[in-house]
């Protein structure tokens, strides 16, 4: 009885601290489904100090907030699934024209974003989770570290990252330069795109683990450490935004998939800078299979 009050004490304290926001659109919307969750890590610098901004090498504040990478999560009658949308993607923005898909986010916020979203994959978002720069930090540090296996060696100074090959626990400071580095990956931002998804995966494994959910006292300084940058949709309960993390450890134990929207051109000029082009046919592809919840046609490969 002491160890569930305690639990229940840890978990409604933690979630009483994280911020809510409108993520619905007006108007007509997509049905499908399923459900499905967008994933958002800003680079918004909120919460963090002069000093915790030189630290984590994030800059000082630019006014606003930017989409750093974009995540749908799906799960339904199958695997999981979860798909990286390139921040550069150039679709359109209703009401906006054609842009870099981020535009929409620093244009509109959360709404605009989802109702981008919906507007161009036909996918119906469910739910809505953005952290920033200082609470992903937060979170890996909370946790001891999380380990990652690096293929090819990092030096990438704007990342302010220098890793060798081979598997190694990453703090909140590495980490957090580990998901943002592209220049340093040959593959550039469709790079950094899967190994944001693998990070992911395993940082939602080490938080859900026994270790952490079993001890009430572990299980409050987590969720104190990152709730207050972590932000919801005003629709999202706890118990959707536990669900959504227990897909995530799924997808990382390779109980699922996990995949970037097809592109056929990486660096199109527009008259916005160079913009990524998804593949037209499997891209429909891809979200068909989503929008019924039913078996993916192409491979993570395929992507």
């Amino acid at each position: 009885m002491a160890w569930a009050v305690g639990m229940f004490w840890a978990v409604s304290a933690s979630w009483a601290e994280v911020n809510k926001v409108d993520a619905t659109p007006d108007g007509d919307r997509p049905s499908s489904e399923g459900r499905n969750v967008l994933l958002v890590g800003s680079d918004s610098r909120a919460g963090l100090t002069s000093k915790e901004q030189e630290r984590l090498g994030t800059g000082s504040d630019t006014g606003g907030a930017r989409t750093d990478s974009i995540l749908v999560l799906h799960t339904g009658s199958g695997p999981s699934t979860l798909v990286s949308i390139p921040r550069d993607s150039y679709v359109e923005i209703p009401g906006h024209g054609m842009n870099k898909i981020n535009a929409s986010f620093s244009i509109g916020g959360a709404e605009l974003l989802t109702e981008t979203i919906e507007h161009n994959t036909g996918l119906e978002m469910n739910g809505y989770m953005e952290i920033g720069f200082g609470g992903f930090a937060h979170v890996v540090d909370a946790v001891d570290g999380v380990e990652i296996c690096v293929e090819n060696a990092m030096d990438d100074e704007k990342a302010h990252i220098n890793l060798q090959p081979g598997c190694q626990v990453l703090d909140g400071k590495t980490a957090l330069g580990y998901v943002r580095a592209r220049y340093s990956d040959p593959k550039g931002d469709l790079g950094r795109a899967q190994r944001q998804r693998e990070f992911l995966g395993a940082l939602s494994d080490k938080v859900i683990s026994p270790a952490n959910l079993l001890l009430p006292w572990r299980v409050h300084s987590l969720g104190t450490s990152s709730a207050g940058a972590l932000t919801v949709g005003e629709d999202d309960s706890m118990i959707s935004t536990a669900r959504a993390l227990w897909a995530f450890r799924g997808i990382s134990s390779g109980d699922g998939n996990s995949l970037a929207v097809p592109t056929s051109n990486t660096s199109l000029p527009t008259a916005v800078g160079t913009a990524v082009v998804w593949d037209e046919a499997r891209a429909e592809q891809l979200f068909a299979d989503l929008r019924a919840d039913e078996p993916l046609s192409i491979t993570p490969d395929d992507s």
